[in-house]
C-alpha cells in the first residue's frame, strides 16, 4: 500500500539537524513518504552557518514538477527560500497544486544567521502566505513580516491577526521564545486552539521549526484536519526536543527518532 506523500521545498543542512534532512527524518518517523525540492545548499554545523549557495529558480521548478507531475503529493511544506525569485517561484508552484501547503517562513537560523533576503519579505507577504493552508512563523519571523513584537501570551492574538491579514487559512504563532511553558496559538481568525507543553531545559533544539512544519504537513497528508494535525505535530516535536542530544560544540539537534527509542 502506498503511504501518503509529502514534498518539502527547503534548503539542505549539512549538519543534519534542520532543513531538508530534518524534514525527511520527520516524515519517515510519522509514516509518510518524504520527497524533496532543494532550494539551497548550506555549509553549517552546531555552531552556525558558514555559507549558503542558492539554486537557480529553474532547478527548483524542475525538481518540483518532476515529483508532482509523476508521483503526486498529499501535502507540501516550504522552508528556506532565500530570495524573492525563489519565493515567487515556489508560491506559484504551490498555488497550482491541489494539496495543502504548510509554510514555514524561515528568516533566521537557530544560530542567528539570516536566511531570507530583506528584498524577499514582500514576496513572502503577498505571494507565499496567501498560498498557505497553515503558516508557522516564530516570534522573530512575526516581527520581521508584520512589525508586531510579541512579549507575552496576550500578544499572540495580535500577531495571529497580523499574519492572517496576508491570507493564509490558518496561522500557528509559535511562542517558544516566551518565558514559561511553550505555548503556541493556532487560529483561522474564528476558532482558537492554544497548545501548551512543558518547557524542556535543553539547549539541543536545532531543527524545531522545520520539524514542526513537516509534522503538520505529514498529518494533513494522512487526512487530519488542521487542528488535529497541529496538535499531533506539537506532541511529536515536544518529545523530539526532550530527547535532543549533544552533537558538536554548539546547539545539537532534536531527536527525530525518539519514538523508536521510547
Amino acid at each position: 500500500m502506498t503511504p501518503p506523500r509529502v514534498l518539502t521545498v527547503a534548503g539542505s543542512d549539512s549538519g543534519g539537524g534542520a532543513g531538508i534532512q530534518a524534514d525527511l527524518k520527520t516524515m519517515l518517523a510519522l509514516g509518510v513518504h518524504g520527497m524533496s525540492v532543494l532550494t539551497a545548499v548550506t555549509a553549517q554545523n552546531s555552531l552556525g552557518v558558514r555559507g549558503v549557495w542558492e539554486l537557480p529558480a529553474e532547478a527548483v521548478r524542475a525538481q518540483y514538477r518532476a515529483v508532482v507531475d509523476d508521483i503526486g503529493v498529499q501535502a507540501v511544506k516550504t522552508g528556506m527560500l532565500g530570495s524573492a525569485e525563489l519565493v515567487e517561484t515556489v508560491a506559484e508552484l504551490i498555488s497550482g497544486t491541489d494539496a495543502p501547503a504548510v509554510v514555514d517562513p524561515v528568516g533566521v537560523s537557530k544560530h542567528g544567521d539570516t536566511l531570507l533576503a530583506a528584498s524577499a519579505l514582500d514576496a513572502v507577504r503577498t505571494k507565499l502566505l496567501p498560498a498557505a493552508a497553515v503558516a508557522t512563523p516564530n516570534l522573530d519571523e512575526v516581527r520581521q513580516l508584520t512589525g508586531v513584537r510579541v512579549e507575552s501570551e496576550d500578544d499572540l492574538r495580535r500577531a495571529a491577526d497580523a499574519v492572517l491579514a496576508y491570507g493564509p487559512r490558518w496561522a500557528l504563532i509559535k511562542g517558544g521564545h516566551l518565558a514559561g511553558d511553550a505555548v503556541d496559538l493556532l487560529t483561522d481568525g474564528t476558532a482558537e486552539h492554544w497548545l501548551r507543553a512543558p518547557r524542556h531545559r535543553n539547549r539541543h533544539t536545532h531543527g524545531t521549526g522545520c520539524t514542526l512544519a513537516s509534522a503538520i504537513a505529514s498529518g494533513l497528508a494522512r487526512g487530519l484536519a488542521v487542528p488535529e494535525a497541529v496538535a499531533a505535530a506539537k506532541e511529536y516535536v515536544t518529545g523530539a526536543i526532550a530527547a535532543g542530544f549533544p552533537l558538536g560544540a554548539g546547539t545539537g539537534p532534536v531527536d527525530h527518532g525518539w519514538r523508536f527509542r521510547a
